[in-house]
Parts: structure tokens; sequence; C-alpha cells
């Protein structure tokens, strides 16, 4: 059988340098999405997206290993855009003005056919409350800046002003939304070693 490492193929944009910020080119991809709004902190919402992502994800994973593709891959992180109407009150003080889209990268293998059969197993196996927002889309983020947080979300202030001020520097300016990429399982590893991939969008 087959083993595939997505995040090893596509190492220049999910394995950046927490030294220093880079500027990247992001294909078009696709992805299991749902979009919410509020506190990531407080509103159930958001943790009921993530286990429907999940839930779909991980079934597509083994349609894909136990049918006639044969192929064996790890499911990729989970990610989140964040914006507000005006990004320039987009504020870490103010999180329940928060819009949010939380979506993980399915392969090119997976078609919309097979999206549709997963989420009728998950349907018929679990049923998390959030299954019907899912939706199966290409997302196209272009050129945009990254580096790597490490660390709890809370401290993530300074990266992101890093990142910022690299934008700046570099001739660019910032266009669309706040985008992370979540690489630690927060519920094992400890807050310090938490991987988090900060990426926004420039032109």
């Amino acid at each position: 059988m087959q083993k595939i490492d997505y995040k090893k193929e596509l190492k220049h944009l999910y394995k950046p340098s927490a030294k220093k910020a880079e500027i990247i080119e992001v294909p078009a991809m696709n992805f299991l999405m749902i979009d919410g709004k509020g506190d990531p902190n407080t509103a159930p919402a958001f943790a009921e997206a993530i286990e429907a992502l999940y839930a779909v994800s991980y079934t597509l994973k083994f349609q894909v290993k136990k049918g006639s593709i044969g192929i064996d891959y790890g499911v990729m992180p989970l990610e989140a855009l964040w914006w507000t109407e005006d990004m320039a009150t987009f504020s870490e003080e103010d999180k329940d003005a928060w819009s949010w889209t939380v979506m993980i990268m399915q392969p090119e293998l997976i078609t919309g056919a097979m999206v549709e059969e997963a989420i009728a197993q998950v349907r018929e196996k679990k049923n998390p409350v959030a299954l019907p927002l899912v939706r199966f889309e290409e997302f196209a983020e272009g050129t945009a800046a990254q580096i790597l947080h490490v660390g709890p979300f809370s401290e993530e202030g300074p990266t992101i002003a890093r990142l910022h001020v690299f934008i700046e520097e570099s001739g660019y300016r910032r266009e669309g939304k706040h985008h992370e990429i979540y690489l630690s399982d927060i519920r094992r590893a400890a807050p310090q070693k938490w991987k988090t991939i900060v990426r926004q969008p420039v032109s």
C-alpha cells in the first residue's frame, strides 16, 4: 500500500521557519470548510465545527485506504481563517466580533462524490451537530507571508507583529484574512510546544 505524507510533500506550505518569515505562493487546494462567528474559546459552534470536519476527514481517509485506491495518508492539520468586517479593527480584545472559517485540506484524489458519501456515513454513525454546515470547496490564497509560532495562542501577538513588519519591509501590503494552521494536538502537547503557522495573504 502506498503511503503519502502530504505535509512533507507540501513542505514549503506546512513546515515554515520560526526564525524568519517568508513569502510563498499558495496554490489552489480543496478543503472541507465550515463558517461561523464568535469567540473560539467560548462559542460552542467552533468546537462543533471542528468535530464535524475531523469526522468527515477521517472517514474520507479510511475510504481511500480501504477502497480501490488503496492509499494511506495522514489527515491534514486544522486551519482557520479569521476576520472582522473592518480588518483595521481586528483585535485580540474583542473575539466575540470575529468571523471564522475552519477547514481541513483534502488531497487532490478526493472528489465531491466521495465527500457526499463520507458525510452520509458520518450522519449514520455520529451525526455531529455541525455536519449540515460542511462544504467542499477550492480555496486559492495566492501570494502570502508566513512564519511559525511556537507557544500558546495567547502569546502569538509578537509573532504576528514580526510578520506584519516583514510584509511592509518586503514591499508588500496585507490583504484578505488572517490565516492560522494548527500543527500540534493541543490535547497532548504542552502549550509552550504548540506549533502554529501564522499566514497572511499579501499583494
